[in-house]
């Protein structure tokens, strides 16, 4: 924790953040917050679907996952590991920060998508919050 807090390079942006917190486009978040069904990974078809998951196992990220070893040469990529390797270099903070903008961006098209299918359920359904309203209701 004392080498996080006392980096000297590396900026958070809103993805690596999801990745690091597990508050994105899982399958596990996004069931636990209201907004799917269960659980599943709906990339791979695995039970669970968390930040690690994808990070480590998802079949459907295994070309980004590769570039990432290569580039970083962890073996383990448990978050531990991939935290203590993006403070040990600016050049593998980087490939990881990379990594978690390419992925989660495209986690978040195919969750959009499923939001305006038309046959999505309501729980999928992109919700509007009092100040959206509020907003459309005074938009001219």
């Amino acid at each position: 924790m004392e080498d996080w807090l006392g980096r000297r390079r590396g900026v958070l942006t809103y993805r690596l953040t999801q990745v690091v917190t597990g508050h994105g486009c899982f399958g596990h978040y996004l069931h636990r917050i209201g907004r799917e069904p269960s659980t599943q990974c709906l990339d791979c078809g695995v039970e669970d679907d968390t930040a690690q998951h994808t990070l480590e196992e998802c079949s459907r990220w295994a070309v980004e996952r590769a570039a990432l070893v290569a580039a970083t040469g962890l073996v383990d990529l448990s978050l531990h590991s991939v935290i203590g390797a993006m403070l040990s270099s600016e050049r593998r903070w980087d490939v990881v920060a990379s990594f978690c903008e390419d992925v989660m961006s495209q986690k978040e098209a195919a969750e959009r998508e499923r939001e305006a299918a038309a046959d999505a359920l309501p729980l999928r359904r992109r919700r509007q919050g009092r100040r959206r309203r509020a907003f459309l209701r005074h938009d001219p």
